[in-house]
């Protein structure tokens, strides 16, 4: 249970979760951390805690380098229980610590536990706070992704603690983006601005103005692993999904009964693959939708296939769709296609649900029962004429 060095007199203190499985519905194969520092200075300061079952853990790192009691400040940048849980335990043992957070931290604080004796003091945009020789700025960040969020950044050391911005679900003994493959901690940072970040990209455009002006050395997120040698990296990425910048490419989303469907949607991958554009295929009873919405990130064209079962989709296409729609994914065309027996009424309902998430809409496909090399010939020549258009 030993800490680990960030700079001299800054640790992480976290714990490594690596049974986690499934994050409120997002699907985290590789674990998790969740990642709290200590800054030892004539004001000892915890930076976030753990969910409550780590907290015996977190308690030994800490216990190896001071005396939890004497933790004069705990920075709560969420609320969320996987970064506060701990609170109402560790302010048992560190009876006299004042809580720093944003003004809706004290209130989510406070509804979530109830407790009226802690110590608060609430903190703004650019105000500052001194720990002895090193000093703390900190950053509201709004909506990234409570309403509660903020960042701490550690002046002298240049080390911001982002919180939920730029983590990432992975469980490892590393700590440091160059002690571990970068392509998959892009790839986790990825579906983890998808699947949690994305609805906010315009709160996060608006956060990395007011970070540009600090000198970064360090990034430690409140999951994952902790950003020192490819800085530059993760930040041009943020500020590419922050924008909805897309790449023209093609995800092909659908599941199917009887193959029709999925015969309709081989022929959308021959057609766009015509064009040079590049495709994935993704069938929903195979892919969990966490999976998806990655590829949905930096994907222009997005179709999504679904026979008709008692007047409406299929549930997995349903259940896909909802998800979807509450990321708010912009700049995307859309094209929704099916097959039906004698309803139909599922291709109408896929197309509705794009057209609410704001795609610029194809026009969609339907064959009744068994598409024919006729008919699969005409979805070609449609396609194609609707892809000279864009």
């Amino acid at each position: 249970m030993n800490p680990i060095k960030l700079k001299e007199g800054i640790y992480w203190v976290g714990e490594v979760d690596w049974e986690l499985r499934n994050f409120h519905g997002y699907s985290t194969q590789r674990g998790s951390t969740y990642n709290a520092y200590l800054i030892l200075d004539e004001k000892i300061t915890l930076i976030d805690s753990v969910r409550p079952y780590l907290y015996d853990k977190m308690m030994q790192r800490l216990s190896s380098l001071i005396n939890p009691a004497d933790i004069h400040y705990i920075i709560s940048n969420h609320v969320e229980m996987d970064h506060s849980g701990s609170l109402p335990l560790l302010t048992r043992t560190a009876k006299n610590a004042t809580i720093i957070t944003s003004p809706h931290g004290q209130k989510g604080l406070l509804a979530h536990y109830k407790r009226n004796d802690w110590n608060f003091k609430v903190v703004k945009t650019d105000e500052t706070i001194a720990l002895g020789k090193k000093n703390i700025k900190f950053v509201l960040t709004p909506l990234i992704h409570w309403p509660d969020n903020m960042m701490s950044f550690l002046i002298e050391d240049g080390i911001l603690f982002s919180n939920d911005a730029f983590g990432q679900h992975i469980a490892s003994s590393e700590r440091f983006d160059d002690e571990y493959p970068l392509g998959i901690i892009i790839d986790e940072a990825e579906k983890y601005y998808a699947n949690i970040v994305l609805p906010y990209s315009s709160q996060v455009q608006k956060a990395m103005d007011l970070v540009s002006p600090l000198r970064v050395d360090m990034i430690a997120p409140g999951h994952g692993i902790v950003w020192r040698s490819h800085v530059k990296t993760i930040v041009e990425e943020y500020k590419k999904w922050a924008s909805n910048r897309v790449d023209n490419k093609c995800l092909i989303i659908y599941d199917t009964m009887w193959k029709s469907t999925e015969k309709i949607a081989n022929v959308l991958q021959e057609i766009f693959e015509s064009h040079g554009i590049p495709v994935k295929m993704t069938n929903l009873r195979n892919s969990h939708i966490s999976d998806i919405v990655a590829d949905v990130l930096t994907t222009r064209f997005i179709c999504v296939g679904s026979p008709t079962l008692n007047s409406n989709m299929l549930p997995t296409v349903a259940g896909f769709l909802t998800y979807l729609k509450g990321l708010s994914p912009k700049n995307r065309i859309g094209l929704a296609f099916g097959s039906y027996g004698w309803g139909g009424q599922a291709v109408g309902h896929v197309e509705d649900t794009l057209k609410e998430c704001g795609f610029e809409m194809m026009e969609s496909i339907k064959i009744q029962y068994v598409p024919d090399e006729t008919q699969l010939q005409e979805i070609t020549n449609k396609v194609k004429q609707d892809l000279l258009k864009r």
